[in-house]
């Protein structure tokens, strides 16, 4: 029987939801949903398919030790009492992230610094010997995370964040997390039976994570290294075993469309989808959103249009006016959702939301506005529901 041990998989605050529901899809026995994260519960293999499969973890932890302290020479105390050589030698580099929610523990970085001493220290009075700090490239990555009273070391097994997916080469102005794209794909309810297009590109982010969802395509193959590659426990043939039973695609059968204004945007994309061998998948048009004519009915529209914020167009009010007027011509039986910070930009679109929810780009708190279009007016519209 397979000894399931506890894991800690972090995400960006509003997922935690659909992150559970994914953990589940993939074998997690038991979930428990946490603020920016989720516990679960499952073996190995279950730990390092989280980290190939997953479409929104950042991080997926192994929490080794956890103790409440209310200064940091208990802390220093706890961490050094602890049998760090299950983990490290003196040969193995190790660098510490810490993530501090406390009044008892103001600076970050001096916890930081107090927990490194203790691992050190630990190793200098047991064998006179001491691994060494890799800031940039570490073997091991320690994550402390501390919340009021309690505190919590854990091993990173993703060896960085799992946004990184390996695709993005080059950056368009104020790029999506791809953790956040791919959960705005998700929010959308879209599962690659309608057509997709997202109409202001930027560097491809939306339309690439739709693409791997419907084909599915786990998004972390295209890693070339994980954190639990230098574990001294992982098992490489049970890795080999978990990618080969992730590689199956599907085939898309209908239209993933990427599209932009700016010339360098559809560059860009263009070449994003071609690292990703994409091509067959994703079509990148230049084209202006706002003028575009003659589209199909049925689709679905995910955009991340500027905010006003990094990116800052002449009239953001005219801008969303527009999209909100290219939406009910263009795009009748149609769904969109768009993701922006700025409410007041968001009232210019002059439709009605059928749903809305926080996300946060970044540090910016945004809404997440769903629209669906319909042919004809409004009344002719309320009739036919009615009348089903």
């Amino acid at each position: 029987m397979v000894q399931l041990e506890k894991f800690h998989a972090k995400t960006l605050k509003g997922f935690e939801p659909i992150l559970a529901e994914e953990l589940s899809s993939l074998g997690a026995s038991r979930t428990e949903v946490v603020n920016r994260g989720v516990n679960f519960y499952g073996g190995r293999a279950l730990l390092y398919k989280v980290n190939l499969a997953s479409r929104l973890s950042l991080r997926v932890l192994l929490p080794l030790l956890r103790f409440e302290a209310s200064d940091t020479d208990s802390v220093y105390r706890r961490v050094k009492r602890y049998d760090w050589s299950l983990h490290l030698d003196n040969k193995t580099t190790f660098a510490i992230d810490a993530v501090v929610h406390s009044p008892l523990f103001r600076h970050s970085q001096y916890v930081l610094q107090i927990v490194k001493d203790a691992i050190v220290d630990r190793f200098r009075e047991k064998t006179n010997l001491r691994p060494s700090i890799n800031r940039e490239n570490p073997d091991i990555l320690i994550n402390v995370h501390i919340s009021g009273k309690w505190v919590t070391l854990s091993l990173d097994s993703s060896g960085g964040s799992l946004h990184k997916r390996g695709y993005r080469t080059g950056h368009f102005e104020a790029p999506l997390n791809e953790v956040l794209a791919a959960g705005m794909v998700m929010l959308a309810g879209w599962n690659g039976e309608t057509p997709f297009l997202d109409p202001m590109c930027g560097s491809g982010t939306l339309a690439i994570e739709a693409a791997l969802i419907a084909a599915s395509i786990p998004p972390g193959i295209f890693r070339k290294q994980y954190g639990f590659e230098n574990w001294k426990d992982f098992d490489r043939e049970l890795l080999e075993h978990v990618v080969n039973g992730l590689r199956t695609e599907k085939e898309v059968k209908v239209p993933i469309v990427a599209s932009d204004v700016d010339p360098a945007a559809v560059a860009l994309t263009k070449q994003h989808v071609k690292q990703m061998d994409l091509e067959h998948i994703i079509t990148v048009e230049e084209r202006d959103f706002i003028t575009a004519t003659g589209n199909r009915e049925g689709t679905t529209l995910i955009m991340n249009p500027p905010y006003g914020e990094r990116i800052k167009p002449d009239n953001i009010e005219a801008l969303y006016s527009s999209i909100g007027t290219t939406l009910k011509h263009n795009f009748p039986g149609s769904d969109a959702w768009i993701l922006s910070s700025s409410k007041k930009a968001l009232g210019c679109v002059g439709l009605k939301p059928s749903g809305k929810r926080v996300l946060f780009n970044g540090s910016l708190e945004c809404t997440y506005v769903n629209y669906k279009t319909f042919v004809g007016n409004w009344k002719d519209h309320k009739s036919g529901i009615n009348k089903g």
